[in-house]
C-alpha cells in the first residue's frame, strides 16, 4: 500500500535528522509486527491509503492517544477489518481472553463485505486531459467548508487567502477515495500562507506552505 508509512505521525518543528546507521528500524520487535499487521489488515479488507487514514481519524480517544503510535496502527487495522466484516465485533477481545486462559465464546466469522473498489493505476498520481484552474502567483482562498467525512483540508486554513507557489501533478482525491466513491483526480497546489493571515497580527512572522487539492480552493475575486 503506497505511502502508508507517512500516516498517523506528528510532524516535528525542528530539522529532520537522518537515521543513524546503527539505529534499529523499530525500537521494539512488536512494533514491526504491528506495522505489518496494519498494512495486511488494510489490504485484506479491500482498503486503500485514504481509507486507512480515515480509520485512524475514527478511533476513540483511548485507542488513538493512550496506546502509542503503533497501538494506534493496530487499532486502525482492526477497525478496517470490522468495516469489511472480515472480523466480527468483539472477536479480537474474545480471542485475547481465551489466550489468557479464560473460557469465552467467540463470535462467529461473518460474511465479508469488502468495498467494490479497484484503483485505476498504481500509486496516487493520475493524468488529466484538462489544465489546472489556478496558476503560480495567483491568490486563492481555501474554502470554508466542513466535509462530513475524510478530508486533507486543514481546518486552520479554511477561509484564508494564500498564494500558489507550485502547481503539482494531479492526484487521487482523498475525500472520495477514503469512502470508495471514486478517485476523482485533481491537481494539487503548493499554497503559501502568511502566518498573520492565519493567526492574526500578533502571530510570529513566517510563511506556511500546504499542498491543497483543487476542489479545496476558490478564486479570490
Amino acid at each position: 500500500m503506497d505511502g502508508i508509512a507517512d500516516m498517523g505521525g506528528t510532524p516535528g518543528w525542528g530539522p529532520v535528522q537522518p537515521p543513524r546507521k546503527t539505529e534499529p528500524v523499530f525500537a521494539e520487535s512488536w512494533q514491526g509486527r504491528a506495522f505489518a499487521l496494519a498494512i495486511l489488515s488494510n489490504r485484506v479488507s479491500g482498503g486503500n491509503l485514504d481509507s486507512f487514514r480515515h480509520a485512524l481519524e475514527r478511533l476513540d480517544r483511548a485507542a488513538y492517544l493512550e496506546e502509542g503510535y503503533y497501538g494506534r496502527w493496530l487499532n486502525a487495522g482492526e477497525l478496517r477489518l470490522l468495516d469489511s466484516a472480515i472480523l466480527a465485533p468483539g472477536a479480537v477481545d474474545a480471542r485475547a481472553r481465551n489466550l489468557r486462559g479464560e473460557q469465552v465464546e467467540e463470535p462467529p466469522v461473518p460474511e465479508p463485505a469488502k468495498p467494490d473498489y479497484a484503483p485505476t493505476a498504481e500509486g496516487t498520481l493520475r493524468s488529466l486531459d484538462t489544465g489546472p484552474a489556478f496558476g503560480v502567483g495567483e491568490h486563492v482562498r481555501a474554502k470554508d467548508m466542513s466535509p462530513p467525512g475524510h478530508t486533507r483540508l486543514p481546518r486552520y486554513v479554511r477561509g484564508h487567502v494564500g498564494v500558489v507557489d507550485i502547481v503539482q501533478p494531479a492526484g487521487v482525491l482523498p475525500d472520495t477515495n477514503a469512502h470508495f466513491l471514486g478517485e476523482n483526480p485533481q491537481y494539487v497546489y503548493s499554497v503559501r500562507f502568511d502566518s498573520h493571515e492565519l493567526w492574526g497580527a500578533d502571530a510570529e512572522s513566517f510563511d506556511l506552505t500546504i499542498e491543497l487539492f483543487e476542489s479545496y480552493l476558490e478564486a479570490t475575486s
